[in-house]
């Protein structure tokens, strides 16, 4: 038994050291293998060159999102401080310092928004489409036989327009116009209906999908709550 261990090791030593001996057939310089090279750009630079034409396009997208959360967060806190709902999670203070913070935060997210249009390389939109509602000719609308041009667009026109409204109002006034603060604070729903219809028919990632049914959601939500804040002004 013993002689044959000592015979198996024999044999797996010499199989090995045949092994470890054989060396790899160099390549000869006149091997007939060419590499070579694929003329154009390489992969880093067309990712490098597409992000640089395609950042204005993410910017918006970007914006626009955020100003559409902040707009419905906006709106219910807003309700919520009139109804009480919103003192039951937050200080008066913090609540009030939070619903302007977004109002902020929506106003800015707005102008970039728009402003970054100008730079799309995919839109073609100047200066004056973006403050004068119905000059644009992008992605112009028929109603019912009738053409009612961009009118997607001239919403959203629109509710930049509705917005610097009550953003000035509440910046200046709040306290020394009271009235006037309560009545332009009432155009935030008229300005959310603007974007809603805005952004359902023009947001490129609210063509379909999930994007689009929490988008209606949304919608929905901020729907009942101004009706029930407009049943409470008037029953309370």
């Amino acid at each position: 038994m013993r002689k044959k261990i000592l015979l198996a090791i024999f044999i797996s030593a010499i199989s090995f050291g045949a092994f470890a001996t054989v060396q790899p057939a160099p390549v000869s310089a006149n091997s007939d293998v060419v590499v070579q090279a694929i003329p154009g750009p390489s992969l880093t630079e067309r990712l490098v060159t597409r992000a640089k034409s395609s950042w204005p396009w993410y910017v918006v997208r970007a914006s626009g999102f955020i100003a559409a959360a902040s707009l419905i967060i906006l709106i219910l806190s807003g309700i919520g401080q009139v109804s009480g709902y919103t003192y039951r999670f937050l200080e008066p203070l913090t609540a009030w310092a939070t619903h302007r913070a977004l109002g902020i935060a929506f106003s800015v997210s707005v102008l970039i928004h728009m402003f970054g249009l100008l730079f799309d390389n995919f839109t073609s939109f100047h200066i004056l489409d973006l403050f004068i509602p119905w000059l644009s000719n992008y992605k112009t609308v028929t109603l019912f036989g009738m053409d009612v041009g961009s009118i997607y667009i001239a919403l959203g026109v629109l509710a930049f327009y509705l917005t610097a409204i009550v953003v000035i109002v509440s910046l200046l006034w709040v306290e020394k116009k009271p009235r006037l603060w309560k009545w332009t604070h009432l155009l935030s729903y008229l300005i959310m209906i603007f974007v809603f219809i805005h952004a359902l028919y023009l947001g490129s990632d609210l063509a379909d999908g999930l994007l689009r049914l929490a988008w209606i959601a949304g919608g929905i939500v901020v729907a009942f709550g101004i009706v029930y804040r407009l049943w409470r002004a008037k029953t309370v």
